[in-house]
């Protein structure tokens, strides 16, 4: 059966990869784009939805079976947009789907993200996921939330590892992890869980 999807970040490397899956699998993928994003780089067939993750409106996620938030501020930003956008914005958009009925609502998190006081470098990113993740388990929509190793370029694998065996040390491709992405929020396999996740 056919879904309408809502994807943010679909801009992204890793978005891009898994519109492209919804597409193949016959989903319909709406990215949610800010109006000043490029979005050349998407996939024909792919609808766009206006909005900035800093500032989301009612309604943005209407019509929409299942969400999946691939978003981040960038490496480049400071402390204060990762808030904005991987805490803040997750936690409205999480609002919003609940709000219009969303049946799934699929979270793209990061290995360490399941700290509740990270430290290092990565720090504010890792504590904003964490927050938004803890966010999504008791929000009462349906989530699977997935947290990935550090990510590649690469093809699309053979397989890859989920839950404890994953090595923290290890890769994960980004096509890897969109085709995962894309099975959580289409087979519900994965509703409830929150995995770590490598490419085998």
């Amino acid at each position: 059966m056919s879904m309408n999807i809502l994807v943010a970040g679909a801009t992204g490397k890793t978005g891009q990869l898994l519109v492209q899956n919804l597409i193949e699998q016959g989903h319909k993928p709406t990215a949610l784009v800010r109006e000043s994003s490029d979005t050349g780089s998407l996939p024909q067939g792919t609808e766009l939805r206006h909005g900035d993750l800093t500032d989301l409106e009612t309604g943005v996620c209407n019509g929409m079976d299942a969400v999946i938030f691939a978003a981040g501020s960038g490496g480049k930003t400071g402390p204060e947009m990762t808030k904005k956008v991987d805490r803040d914005g997750a936690m409205r958009l999480i609002d919003l789907a609940k709000e219009s009925g969303v049946k799934r609502f699929v979270m793209l998190s990061s290995i360490g993200a399941d700290q509740s006081n990270p430290s290092g470098d990565l720090a504010p990113y890792l504590s904003a996921k964490h927050d938004a993740d803890e966010y999504l388990k008791v929000s009462g929509v349906t989530y699977s939330i997935l947290r990935p190793v550090a990510l590649t370029n690469k093809e699309r694998g053979t397989d890859v590892i989920l839950g404890g065996a994953v090595d923290k040390s290890a890769t994960a491709s980004r096509a890897d992890v969109a085709y995962v992405l894309a099975e959580a929020a289409t087979t519900g396999r994965y509703d409830g869980m929150s995995q770590d996740m490598q490419s085998a």
